[in-house]
């Protein structure tokens, strides 16, 4: 087990020596979506809505949040074969599921610290009260929400293995759809009537819907409890079924250096 944990974590500060290198990309990216972010929510401030604001800011950060989750895993591999070390990672004698746990607590703890930088920014543009949220309840529902994407990033990671040419645009697409269908800024309900079974299989939809709730966003904007946060116990079901829709983690793919 000792050995093993070594070896997790031998990834993981692998990942964050990368990071280093690559530095000002990193400050770079960080920066475009902290102004998105911003941008989006100042569309809530200019019609004077509280409501859409604040729905706004928490889709913004809530899809950054998983998409980065979601994406650096997803393009582990095509990153391992830009840096010339795939052949030598899979190579190694460590098994997938460490060499996989690895990078996923990486791009977990980086998108923890990237969504926090870009909070923050936001803050500077928009001035918003979350005195009232469920802050521990969202932390549960982005810990449950995270596996899932995590689970999502891993079965899309095989992809650039399977098609080196196409695999990283398929990851694209694949995002692209989980964007449109979950509802990050605005109701499933406004999707067309063809679409919205989509929403009901995409973990995003879920998280998005118990966090709308923690931090007191209500159905409506005359609803008396605007502001408020609701208790976990009231998001069980997004929950139940966010753990549920944790991805099986299927890794023998990886194994194809083809």
């Amino acid at each position: 087990m000792e050995h093993t944990l070594r070896q997790t974590w031998a990834f993981v500060f692998r990942d964050i020596n990368l990071s280093r290198r690559y530095m000002s990309w990193i400050v770079v990216f960080t920066f475009y979506a902290m102004v998105n972010t911003a941008t989006i929510a100042l569309i809530g401030v200019a019609l004077g809505d509280r409501r859409l604001t604040l729905m706004l800011i928490l889709g913004a950060l809530l899809w950054n949040f998983l998409s980065v989750l979601f994406s650096e895993i997803a393009n582990s591999i095509t990153y391992e074969r830009w840096e010339g070390t795939l052949e030598y990672t899979f190579m190694a004698p460590v098994s997938r599921l460490t060499h996989l746990a690895g990078v996923s607590i990486y791009v977990t703890l980086y998108s923890i610290v990237r969504t926090i930088v870009i909070t923050a920014g936001v803050t500077l543009f928009v001035d918003f009260d979350l005195s009232q949220a469920n802050l521990t309840g969202l932390f549960v529902v982005l810990l449950v929400s995270s596996l899932a994407f995590i689970g999502l990033g891993l079965m899309a990671a095989a992809l650039p293995v399977m098609s080196p040419e196409r695999g990283a645009e398929a990851t694209n697409i694949f995002q692209g759809v989980l964007l449109l269908v979950s509802g990050v800024y605005y109701p499933i309900e406004v999707l067309p009537a063809w679409l919205q079974p989509l929403a009901y299989i995409s973990p995003a939809t879920y998280a998005l819907s118990a966090s709308r709730k923690l931090i007191g966003i209500g159905a409506s904007a005359s609803d008396p409890a605007q502001g408020v946060g609701v208790p976990l116990s009231a998001v069980t079901h997004e929950l139940l079924v966010g753990i549920v829709e944790r991805w099986a983690k299927r890794t023998g793919k990886l194994k194809r250096t083809g």
